[in-house]
């Protein structure tokens, strides 16, 4: 008994000490990250004010005519923040770009471009704009305002179009044929109902989490998808890095 007794307290002994050994590894593992973290936030917020002002002159060489039109998708709640959403399209046309499509899933967004294009000067509606003379002015932006019904309406309304076609070939043997629905029908039907937007290029995400939360798919097939972070920390350098980045990719595919 007294054996028995004695191999239960070595174990117990091992496994409180097994046990503190793993807490002890979680927490130095937990640190590294939370230190990485901080460490990588520290260098962004370093060069984003590098970039700001000016000292790394490879930002300034621009060449902005490669990004023809940039989406801008930003997390619903944080799309109620309307200054910063202002400001960060003021950096836009600083930086010269020309066609922006703002899309958040609520629509908040869209129910705000009154007062977004109240506050901005020279900017216009994408659907209004003239695309010959707006080209000519740097300084002018046209702006889109998107959200997740859109695309939902828009999908709706391909759909009963493909159908309606459908139905009045009937039973030919050409009805047959139509049966199988490609991509390129789809986005055959997406223009004739005025849903087929302009692709854009870059798509910049705002927000906590990590994907497009919705933004119309038929329109990002060969766009390139950066996250920027929450709206409330973003930075001017950050921004242009971005953009900057892209016009250096060199594209092989696509439109």
């Amino acid at each position: 008994m007294d054996f028995r007794d004695t191999m239960q307290k070595v174990y117990s002994w091992a496994c409180q000490i097994g046990n503190l050994g793993l807490w002890i590894i979680w927490l130095l593992i937990h640190f590294a990250v939370d230190l990485w973290y901080f460490a990588s936030h520290i260098a962004c917020a370093i060069e984003s004010y590098l970039i700001s002002s000016g000292i790394l002159k490879r930002y300034k060489a621009l060449d902005i005519d490669k990004l023809r039109y940039l989406a801008i998708v930003i997390e619903s709640e944080e799309a109620y923040h309307i200054p910063a959403v202002i400001q960060l399209l003021q950096w836009l046309v600083d930086i010269g770009v020309k066609h922006v499509c703002l899309y958040d899933a609520e629509g908040i967004l869209k129910k705000s471009k009154e007062s977004i294009l109240g506050k901005l000067n020279n900017a216009t509606l994408f659907e209004e704009a003239g695309e010959s003379n707006l080209l000519l002015d740097r300084k002018h932006i046209t702006l889109e305002f998107a959200s997740f019904p859109d695309g939902k309406e828009a999908v709706a309304k391909a759909a009963n179009l493909l159908f309606m076609k459908y139905v009045k070939l009937g039973g030919s043997g050409k009805a047959q044929e139509e049966k199988i629905f490609t991509e390129a029908h789809m986005s055959e039907a997406l223009r004739a109902v005025g849903c087929k937007g302009p692709e854009p290029e870059l798509l910049l995400v705002y927000g906590p989490v990590r994907c497009h939360l919705g933004f119309p798919a038929w329109r990002i097939r060969y766009t390139e998808i950066v996250h920027m972070g929450r709206l409330k920390s973003m930075r001017y350098g950050s921004l242009l890095k971005a953009i900057y980045k892209f016009t250096m990719v060199r594209q092989n595919y696509g439109k």
